[in-house]
């Protein structure tokens, strides 16, 4: 009899033409106990010494070593089953369909438990894999959350696998039918969330504020559509309904876009299906959730995740019963107060991550250490980019005009207003019923409609925007001047800011005399933390330096685009050493529309020179048009 090392991996008995690989305890019963055969055959501990190898009779540890490097294509994972002892370390191989019962690895053998080996195979069959090796980022998030009893599982991936690093690694182009231009960390993010949606994970697109975390998601939409994967899903608060449907005309015009809301919608699941893209608000969502539960949803998207951020509410609970292929959220501020927060959205793209809720919060506190053993965990889930992180790929300023759709008492009270108006004869008339109802979008209040009552946002979108718009300011501890036009409506502004989100908020317009305006916006920029100041365009929106604020939000648009810019220009000016962000809240289908309109108009054609010197309408055509537009007959 002899015995031969096989790849340095395995021991081999040969006898005569015949031979087998002993198995560890049969290696262990000659080696140890000097039993004299071996199946049969005559042996000698000195036949196995022949193989050059060093013999231990002490149990190895089994253990799952998870390693990864990235690759161009997509990162290359490996689970490999290895057995420990003391400092030596060794693959575990397989011997025909079965793993073997030791190891061999540094002239060192040494046999590991059977209960071990039994439970590696039981995590093979969980894989769907029948041996270890080459692994997916699916296989990779189940394999290191396993828990056994006699198998432990080493990840050794350290950041590898990071969103923020296979991001910048992967490669490949826009769908297409994507029309537009991707900054470079948008091309990177598009890369990683279809990376993420082919391998059935989905993903938490965290970016900042500004960076156009709708326009990459709106890749993957179209990427999943031109596979004929759909319908597809994106639930958004109603702000935001009307931007996404304008995003995916401007950027993916041939996706067949349908907007689920209002009395009229449909109640057939069947001509849900019908769309590439559903845009549905979180409340309707929730009213017709049995409705949304009838359909097969492809990916589904929920835009301003914190608003699942409590996972005890009726909207989170309905939401996540939905059913669907894989899950994105979209969010700049995942974790607002509390680490279950991010459970509660994590939940919703990968439940099976961190655990039911009662496990996550013994195991992860809401506490800076546990905070710091989490990410590791979730990073491979989320992709967080700041401003000040992909500022060389930004310009100095960033424009996000935010259309916003009238709700529905709303349009009707609009409506009224209009058709007043378009009874009246002559321009004068005319220019006095657009101030009516450029007051109306300001905020109903402020052209009488609806009864004033303890919640502004009740009857205003457009508030409900701008709340939303400082949260995200406030989380990241930014500052932001509002221009609006009314008095009233810098009173209401400062009022609600203050006492919805606690922080600084002073004010600029007629009311302050001008000596005593540059001591306010001292104060605003000197304040450690977030700030807001609302002004009127006119008193503030020239000669003054507010580079303290690096975001810009227009709360009513004006006639004259010279306004609208020298207002934007007190924070993106000389001095400013961060990205500035300019928002724009108008409504569709309204006055503010045809300003908008107007606005781009002149600019294109004169380079924002002065049009007229009183931010008043001056030409016929563009009032009778404001005249015209309606947001319910659109």
């Amino acid at each position: 009899m002899s015995v031969e090392l096989i790849d340095g991996q395995f021991l081999r008995v040969h006898n005569g033409p015949d031979a087998f690989v002993p198995t560890a305890s049969e290696i262990f019963s000659v080696v140890f106990e000097n039993v004299p055969t071996l199946r049969g055959v005559p042996s000698s501990v000195s036949e196995f010494q022949h193989s050059g190898l060093q013999f231990s009779r002490y149990l190895a540890d089994p253990v799952v070593v998870i390693t990864a490097q990235s690759e161009a294509e997509e990162p290359y994972i490996n689970c490999q089953l290895v057995a420990k002892l003391g400092s030596n370390e060794a693959p575990i191989s397989h011997s025909g369909t079965a793993l073997l019962d030791y190891a061999v690895g540094n002239g060192l053998w040494m046999s590991v438990p059977s209960d071990a080996l039994i439970e590696a195979e039981i995590l093979l069959t969980a894989l769907g894999l029948k041996s270890f090796g080459r692994i997916t980022l699916a296989q990779y998030i189940k394999a290191s959350r396993w828990n056994g009893d006699s198998l432990s599982v080493e990840d050794r991936t350290a950041t590898a696998l990071a969103a923020s690093r296979m991001a910048p690694a992967l490669s490949g182009e826009p769908p297409i039918g994507f029309i537009g231009k991707l900054f470079p960390y948008q091309l990177n993010g598009y890369r990683w969330l279809s990376y993420m949606v082919r391998n059935g994970l989905g993903g938490i697109i965290a970016d900042e504020m500004g960076l156009g975390k709708t326009v990459q998601v709106i890749c993957v939409l179209l990427e999943a559509c031109e596979a004929a994967r759909k319908p597809n899903l994106v639930i958004a608060p109603n702000t935001l309904l009307e931007n996404w449907r304008r995003e995916i005309l401007r950027f993916a015009p041939k996706l067949r876009v349908l907007v689920h809301s209002g009395s009229r919608r449909s109640g057939l699941p069947m001509e849900l299906s019908s769309s590439d893209v559903l845009l549905c608000s979180y409340d309707t969502a929730v009213s017709d959730a049995a409705l949304f539960r009838n359909v097969a949803w492809n990916l589904m998207v929920i835009d301003e995740a914190q608003g699942i951020k409590n996972a005890q509410t009726r909207r989170a609970t309905q939401l996540k019963t939905f059913p669907r292929v894989c899950s994105v959220a979209m969010t700049g501020t995942p974790i607002e107060n509390r680490l279950q927060e991010l459970w509660s959205i994590t939940d919703f793209v990968l439940p099976s991550l961190l655990g039911s809720a009662s496990d996550f919060e013994r195991r992860y506190p809401n506490t800076i250490e546990a905070a710091a053993s989490l990410e590791p965990v979730v990073s491979p889930l989320i992709l967080r980019r700041t401003v000040a992180e992909v500022a060389t790929d930004l310009p100095e300023r960033i424009d996000i005009p935010q259309p916003l759709q009238l709700d529905g008492e709303s349009a009707k009270a609009y409506e009224a207003i209009r058709n007043a108006a378009s009874a009246t004869q002559g321009t004068g008339a005319g220019l006095a019923a657009l101030q009516k109802l450029r007051m109306f979008c300001t905020h109903p209040w402020l052209a009488g409609s609806f009864t004033m009552s303890s919640d502004p946002t009740l009857c205003s979108v457009k508030l409900q925007r701008l709340i939303e718009i400082m949260e995200e300011v406030v989380a990241s501890r930014g500052k932001a001047i509002v221009f609006t036009s009314y008095t009233e409506s810098i009173d209401l502004i400062r009022n609600e800011i203050e006492a919805r989100l606690r922080i600084y908020s002073d004010s600029i317009d007629g009311r302050v005399p001008v000596n005593r305006r540059q001591e306010k916006i001292d104060k605003f920029s000197s304040n450690d933390g977030a700030a807001l100041l609302v002004l009127n365009p006119k008193a503030a929106g020239v000669g003054l330096n507010i580079t303290a604020a690096n975001h810009v939000i227009h709360f009513n648009l004006e006639w004259n685009p010279a306004i609208e810019d020298q207002a934007s220009a007190r924070a993106h000016r000389r001095g400013q050493t961060r990205v500035v962000t300019v928002h724009r809240l108008y409504y569709a289908n309204t006055v503010e529309e045809i300003i908008d309109d107007r606005m781009q108009r002149k600019r294109e054609l004169s380079g924002a020179a002065i049009v007229g010197t009183t931010g008043q309408a001056t030409d016929i055509d563009d009032i009778m048009q404001a005249l015209r537009i309606s947001p319910i007959h659109a």
